[in-house]
């Protein structure tokens, strides 16, 4: 019996009786991934009916549900705030509160900032670098992606310091804050109340015009922020605006996950 005839991984060529062939497993496994790559290419040509499925207009993008969540979000709030109004309008007609109740209720209303505010307010925009943009002083690393947008602490950096310098009501984009309010960024997004805006973002604080400034100034962090503003072209702008009218807070006040302290 000769020894290479059946050694395992090997083939006989021979024709007479009693040689049996051996097929390699290499050469299974080889037809087996030609089969799976046809499949796979007869389902993408099924799928796709001649499209390029890339560029199909048809496929929702998660950007574009995300967008379209956020505009839903926005159409419900508007329609709760006037369902709101009108109930409140129903129940002030006859309530049987006296007229320094009615007042008391209005100043903490205002407190709140579920009531529109008028007053001198101050803007300020927030927006990303350009994309190509490198450092401008000596002495700086060039900028990796991350330095050349703006960051959820960025945010929060501006809205802590009007606060700080006496602001009675701020607006983030077309929404009022309350005590309640968080500002959330994900990726390059800001996420607030149920919707989602992209920048430059705009805050708008109703206060002493000169108060507020001077807590920008002295904020800590936004001198760090004003770093990368000089060095690698981070969008700031303030801006005064006269007299304006902060919207009052549309959405729901209910606490949703506050718990009783022990």
């Amino acid at each position: 019996m000769s020894n290479s005839a059946d050694s395992p991984g090997t083939q006989s060529t021979g024709s007479g009786p009693g040689r049996r062939l051996r097929i390699r497993p290499v050469r299974i496994l080889t037809a087996a991934v030609f089969a799976l790559a046809g499949l796979i290419f007869f389902t993408s040509f099924d799928t796709a009916k001649g499209t390029d499925i890339r560029q199909d207009g048809s496929l929702l993008k998660l950007s574009d549900l995300i967008q379209q969540r956020s505009r839903k979000n926005k159409e419900l709030d508007e329609s709760d705030a006037a369902l709101r109004g009108r109930v409140e309008s129903f129940a002030e007609s006859d309530d049987g509160s006296s007229k320094a109740q009615d007042r008391e209720l209005s100043g903490l209303e205002k407190s709140a900032g579920t009531q529109k505010l008028t007053g001198h307010a101050i803007t300020v925009t927030l927006n990303d670098a350009p994309p190509n943009a490198t450092a401008k002083l000596p002495g700086y690393p060039e900028p990796q992606p991350d330095y050349l947008v703006i960051h959820q602490q960025d945010l929060q950096a501006v809205v802590n310091a009007l606060w700080q310098g006496g602001a009675k009501g701020i607006k983030v984009m077309d929404q009022r804050l309350i005590s309640t309010s968080a500002v959330r960024c994900v990726g390059n997004t800001l996420i607030l109340q149920g919707r989602v805006y992209s920048p430059p973002y705009k805050i708008t604080a109703v206060g002493d015009p000169e108060k507020l400034q001077q807590a920008l100034a002295a904020s800590k962090a936004i001198q760090t922020y004003m770093v990368y503003v000089n060095v690698y072209g981070l969008g700031w702008k303030v801006t005064d605006d006269g007299t304006v009218t902060l919207p009052g807070y549309s959405g729901t006040v209910d606490l949703h996950y506050a718990k009783p302290v022990q």
